[in-house]
């Protein structure tokens, strides 16, 4: 009996062909990766140069004024600031490719409309598009390291496990505002909104420069609702020890948790798009 065929598969059934979701996934990947190795320039700065000058002038600035003691688990300012710099980083760089870039693909440019006139379904892009942004940060974090270890903030070769501990915490950010992203027709103030409201109070409020317990008791409970709170949490932790495997358990099922339900999300708002 042959498969039903739904709106979701008029691709393949014009050309003929069906492609694995791995191989799916890849494609999509692949398309992105084509343009930003010819575009990668016009990202430097804010990927890169804009993360290690925040390192250089709080952490051996600023932090030159402050001593090591309990808040900062007795290390040194900058080398506590290191590791939750490097989330913040990837966590404000998967929310700007969480957006207009989605956005483009649907209205401007309209990439998607192209892409799903081959044999990749809606929710093969839409999981595509989310892998690409764990690529895409995954490399400014991976600059970040690189930088941060030339700079001797690095305490011990563990801290290089914060790297994958950001990137999830980037996309526990990323899933749910892409599966936004693929309903908006008009950005108006609304991705202005996200920024302002969600994403820049995270890297100020969320344990970032100092511990959430620092904040009064009525707003603790919002930082601990952030993804970059437990990405914090969890990338000291790997980096400086001290984390139970309890808590490092807790951050990061709720960081998974979040991953998961925006890419669901994020497959059935592509697919009610595209396959409109």
């Amino acid at each position: 009996m042959s498969a039903p065929v739904t709106r979701e598969s008029r691709g393949s059934r014009a050309t003929g062909q069906v492609v694995s979701p791995v191989r799916a996934v890849l494609f999509a990947v692949d398309n992105h990766w084509l343009w930003y190795r010819r575009n990668w320039r016009a990202t430097v700065f804010s990927s890169l140069i804009s993360p290690a000058l925040f390192l250089v002038a709080l952490g051996f600035g600023f932090g030159s004024q402050v001593t090591a003691g309990p808040i900062t688990g007795g290390l040194p300012y900058v080398e506590y600031l290191a590791p939750a710099l490097l989330v913040a980083a990837t966590v404000q760089n998967a929310a700007w490719e969480s957006t207009y870039a989605v956005l483009g693909s649907f209205k401007w440019q309209r990439v998607y409309w192209a892409v799903a006139a081959t044999p990749l379904t809606p929710g093969q892009i839409a999981v595509g598009q989310i892998a690409w942004i764990a690529v895409r940060v995954g490399l400014v974090g991976a600059a970040f390291v690189v930088v941060a270890a030339a700079l001797g903030t690095l305490t011990s070769p563990l801290g290089v496990l914060a790297l994958p501990v950001a990137i999830v915490a980037a996309l526990a950010l990323s899933a749910p505002i892409v599966a936004y992203s693929a309903t908006v027709n008009d950005e108006g103030q609304k991705f202005n909104a996200i920024f302002r409201f969600v994403v820049m109070p995270m890297t100020l409020f969320a344990g970032i420069y100092y511990p959430v317990e620092q904040l009064p008791a009525v707003v603790r409970p919002i930082a601990w609702l952030t993804p970059v709170w437990h990405g914090t949490e969890l990338a000291r932790g790997v980096s400086f020890g001290g984390l139970s495997w309890w808590a490092g358990l807790g951050h990061l099922a709720f960081l998974i948790a979040l991953v998961v339900a925006g890419t669901a999300f994020a497959v059935r708002n592509y697919r009610r798009r595209l396959a409109a």
